[in-house]
């Protein structure tokens, strides 16, 4: 079941007729055994900020479906890191977890390529080929967290247990440190809801 966010904050249920990118969300999680419900707005939910205000969640709230591409001997090779919407990312931190010290943030055609979403909707599962994910453990402070579903303007909520088992995801520390004195020391809050570092 997909439910239409209105302007008023009030839900509507979608035609059975899915967006082709929201229906391999969808059954993607149903082959694991969980029922997910896809909201979507008639506004852009591509920001960690914009995913917040429309579903009325903390930003920390919200998962960031970030691409990060290195090349190896089989060519080049795709991580996405599911980040808290309140966090950055610190690729060297990333790069030592998955051992790919060449680790760099993927052009908006390579994590494409990769997932066969485009950048503002990447979900953290249903990808096209196989690819490593990382998760954020600030994810866990949550009870709920809310993750693009498909396309720009469409969310899902699960716990994070069960978002780490949809994904197959590792939990690891891959967030940069923030100066507690000057919190906007490294550039703030991460920009996007969905790509970006």
């Amino acid at each position: 079941m997909a439910v239409r966010g209105n302007a008023g904050g009030r839900l509507r249920p979608v035609p059975d007729t899915l967006h082709p990118a929201h229906q391999r969300v969808l059954e993607t999680a149903e082959r694991k055994g969980i029922p997910i419900e896809i909201i979507t707005f008639s506004e852009s939910t591509h920001t960690a900020a914009e995913a917040a205000a429309a579903v009325g969640a903390a930003l920390g709230q919200i998962v960031k479906s970030l691409v990060f591409v290195s090349p190896t001997e089989q060519g080049m090779e795709a991580v996405v890191a599911l980040v808290s919407g309140a966090n950055r990312v610190d690729i060297a931190r990333l790069a030592a977890v998955v051992g790919l010290p060449h680790l760099r943030r993927a052009t908006a055609e390579e994590a494409g390529d990769a997932t066969g979403f485009v950048i503002g909707g990447i979900p953290p599962f249903a990808h096209r080929r196989p690819v490593r994910i990382v998760m954020d453990p600030d994810l866990g402070r949550y009870p709920m967290v809310w993750a693009a579903a498909g396309t720009p303007n469409a969310v899902f909520t699960v716990p994070p247990a069960t978002l780490r088992m949809l994904s197959n995801a590792t939990v690891a520390p891959l967030a940069e440190d923030i100066d507690t004195e000057h919190p906007f020391a490294s550039g703030g809050p991460a920009r996007s809801a969905t790509s970006g570092a």
